[in-house]
């Protein structure tokens, strides 16, 4: 009887390591039960009964860990209130984009009525400077010779 008791206390003694350390460090979502701190306790307090219920009830299957769909989500339905708030303020901005917007197509067309003859005026000096072939056009088609001669 003692042999046995001297095989059998040091294997309990290193399950129970094991099962705490298992306890420790395994996925919340994959605890059944109590909490992960109250079935350390039990596993110490109890050390084969403790051991046998934490592999029993405690441990839950990689089925419990799975990741859930956004829709089913606390978390992420909640982000959705954030987004809405999101979409409001998007929407502010827009219509406060489209009243700017609106101011200058009214102030646009003033500014734009003093700029047309000016730009006009410009052209005509520019094409006046230049000597023009017979059709009007400007003889200089951006050579830079200032010559329509082939001789040079």
């Amino acid at each position: 009887m003692a042999r046995l008791l001297f095989i059998l206390i040091p294997v309990i003694v290193a399950i129970t390591i094991y099962t705490v350390v298992d306890c420790a460090i395994i996925d919340n979502r994959r605890v059944r039960g109590l909490s992960k701190p109250v079935w350390i306790v039990v596993i110490l307090l109890l050390p084969v009964v403790g051991l046998v219920l934490w592999y029993l009830i405690g441990r839950g299957g990689a089925d419990l860990a799975r990741d859930v769909a956004p829709d089913d989500d606390p978390s992420f339905i909640g982000t959705l209130r954030v987004d809405s708030d999101q979409d409001d303020r998007i929407r502010q901005l827009e219509e406060e984009l489209a009243a700017l917007d609106a101011e200058e197509d009214i102030i646009r067309p003033r500014d734009e009525k003093k700029k047309r003859p000016d730009a006009a005026d410009a052209d005509k000096r520019s094409s006046d400077d230049k000597p023009a072939d017979d059709d009007g056009h400007p003889t200089d088609h951006g050579h830079g010779t200032g010559s329509n001669n082939t001789d040079a």
